[in-house]
């Protein structure tokens, strides 16, 4: 196999890490979707990790707690692939609802009406981690594809482990 010669840099910032401006583009596009629906999940759970109440309480309480603070750590991961492919994060909550395929939750629900909502909230969020994967191939881009792989495996999860609360 030859190997390529190195190109002189070049003045400014351009980024040359073999995967196109226009790939860049959408996979960043992509990766703020999945940011937006990221956020939003952590801000419900939160949420009901504040407002939770009835005789599953401390359970669901603490519950809350380890996956809003999974998800809180795993918001900075995605912003920063975000970076790194060239492209500014979205950061306000404009952006996040304008981006979001998570719907707010509004009052406080019941503890189950809760879980059946994060239920929905996570299955959400792994669709929107699944449909970024083709242009991720497409690409060549393994960073990408390895965040993906591991935002599906913690939001499949935790999903299933919430859906098993629902069932008699």
């Amino acid at each position: 196999m030859k190997e390529k010669k190195a190109k002189k840099p070049t003045k400014g910032t351009r980024i040359d890490i073999g995967i196109s401006d226009s790939a860049r583009k959408k996979i960043a596009d992509g990766l703020s979707a999945l940011l937006a629906d990221s956020y939003t999940l952590y801000l419900m759970t939160h949420n009901f990790h504040w407002n939770v109440k009835g005789p599953m309480f401390n359970s669901l309480h603490n519950m809350f707690m380890t996956q809003y603070t999974e998800q809180w750590n795993a918001l900075d991961i995605i912003a920063e692939r975000i970076r790194a492919l060239g492209h500014p994060a979205p950061g306000t909550y404009k952006e996040f609802v304008k981006l979001a395929s998570i719907k707010e939750v509004e009052g406080v629900p019941s503890a189950m009406d809760m879980v059946r909502h994060l239920v929905a909230a996570q299955e959400a969020t792994a669709r929107t981690a699944r449909n970024i994967f083709p242009l991720v191939e497409e690409a060549n881009d393994q960073p990408t594809a390895d965040v993906l792989t591991q935002r599906l495996e913690i939001h499949e999860k935790t999903a299933w482990m919430l859906r098993s609360l629902l069932e008699e």
